[in-house]
């Protein structure tokens, strides 16, 4: 009933945990690969999975291409990251939905629980975040936003309760490099927001058009000061200080040095401008 589809690119760390759970729940794995150059084509050939290649331009034209071309054997899909993988309640979940699937939601959310420094981060207000992955084929298709990108759903959702967990396991010194650069595409969706194909934002709305409405009201706070004001809420209010020394990191990383990075960047390109 669910053909699995996960995009990798130097994925060796994590894809390896990636495979075995989706095998729990599909015998269609499906990997879009970006012409590795690590170790990665190696590990996804020991499993029975099928391996496509196609250059990375970005995630949204990426997923979108896996929805348009691959070979699925089955109606529904789940969608993955080389860095996810999915909880063995979320394995039982979904082979209990395999059986009756309901014949009235074409899309379900599933939460999405972060592991940083081996520990699982449970406070911050960083879980849950609901993520669009499980869907009827032909009901759904990615944002082409350059960061941050979701699956836009034609049709009803429902939410899965178990979580699937997004495994870090890069250096630090990789995550910021990934990071400085995601800054830059931020910038580019501050300075030049898109219009069309785009989950807007809505207070009233559903999770992730909450989470959309709630970041423009990050945005409609003074820069250099809103970064400190993300630290203090998800730090304190939030209580992420009880997630010990990997929550205070990633929240310094995640809620301050990347918002900060991001504001700074802002500027630099508004000052070229003048």
């Amino acid at each position: 009933m669910i053909s699995v589809i996960v995009l990798t690119y130097n994925s060796k760390q994590t894809i390896e945990h990636t495979l075995r759970s989706a095998l729990r729940v599909s015998d269609d794995v499906n990997v879009v690969d970006s012409f590795s150059t690590d170790e990665t084509v190696r590990i996804l050939e020991r499993f029975p999975v099928t391996i496509t290649q196609r250059a990375f331009e970005n995630y949204g034209l990426q997923r979108n291409w896996a929805i348009e071309n691959l070979a699925l054997k089955y109606s529904w899909q789940l969608h993955l990251d080389a860095d996810e993988y999915l909880s063995d309640s979320l394995i039982a979940e979904l082979n209990s939905l395999k059986q009756n699937p309901p014949a009235d939601i074409d899309g379900f959310l599933i939460p999405r629980k972060i592991r940083f420094l081996n520990r699982m981060l449970e406070h911050g207000g960083l879980y849950p975040t609901w993520h669009m992955r499980l869907f009827r084929g032909g009901r759904a298709r990615c944002e082409l936003r350059q960061y941050d990108q979701h699956f836009i759903l034609d049709g009803r959702s429902s939410r899965l309760r178990s979580p699937m967990i997004e495994d870090h396991q890069m250096s630090l010194s990789e995550w910021t490099a990934r990071h400085n650069r995601w800054s830059d595409k931020e910038v580019d969706e501050v300075l030049s927001p898109q219009s069309d194909g785009i989950i807007r934002g809505r207070l009233l709305g559903g999770d992730i058009e909450r989470k959309r409405a709630l970041r423009g009201v990050y945005y409609g706070l003074p820069s250099f000061l809103r970064p400190f004001i993300l630290f203090f809420y998800r730090y304190v209010i939030r209580f992420g200080f009880l997630d010990g020394i990997p929550g205070l990191i990633y929240i310094v990383l995640q809620s301050f040095w990347y918002r900060f990075l991001v504001d700074a960047k802002r500027y630099e390109r508004l000052s070229e401008r003048r």
